[in-house]
């Protein structure tokens, strides 16, 4: 099975970033977790990009804040899928990263989660992944008819609740 990278901007985009940890970890995915950044380090980004494949991995998952060219740049050096997150910032609450990581040119996709959406962006690292795996692809369809249990028992809850009033 092919590994995730994720690589975020700043260790402090760590605290988000460990939600794609914990969904990897759900479904026995490998993975790896570096720092590295698009503007301060971008002769190890680029590399890193350019090895990914040959080292393993399968999808590539970059975290980034404010300017959020992480995902980019990854993208650009890469023929792996990349899944941007967007990590909120404290100068325009996430928008300004949410618009760096979405707003790729032509031939460069990224694909992106929502503000913070970590926890999206692993289960699509999963998803993605499970094209060429069965076993990963039927942890996903138990995961789905889980979540789908789960919102069925809370109507059931909340029908007892209303028929009470």
């Amino acid at each position: 099975m092919k590994k995730v990278a994720i690589v975020m901007g700043s260790d402090s985009d760590f605290p988000i970033v460990k939600e794609a940890v914990v969904e990897l970890k759900k479904f026995g995915v490998e993975y790896e977790v570096r720092v590295m950044s698009a503007h301060r380090t971008p002769e190890i980004a680029c590399e890193f990009a350019k090895n990914a494949k040959a080292n393993g991995f399968g999808v590539i998952i970059a975290a980034a804040g404010k300017a959020a060219h992480l995902g980019g740049v990854i993208a650009g050096h890469s023929t792996l899928p990349v899944i941007g997150i967007p990590i909120k910032s404290s100068t325009l609450d996430g928008l300004d990263s949410l618009l760096s990581t979405v707003q790729m040119p032509a031939g460069i996709p990224v694909a992106t989660v929502a503000i913070d959406g970590a926890k999206n962006a692993g289960i699509l690292a999963v998803q993605m992944l499970a094209i060429a795996d069965g076993e990963l692809a039927d942890k996903l369809v138990k995961m789905k008819e889980e979540m789908a249990n789960g919102v069925v028992e809370k109507d059931k809850k909340l029908q007892d609740e209303v028929n009470k009033i």
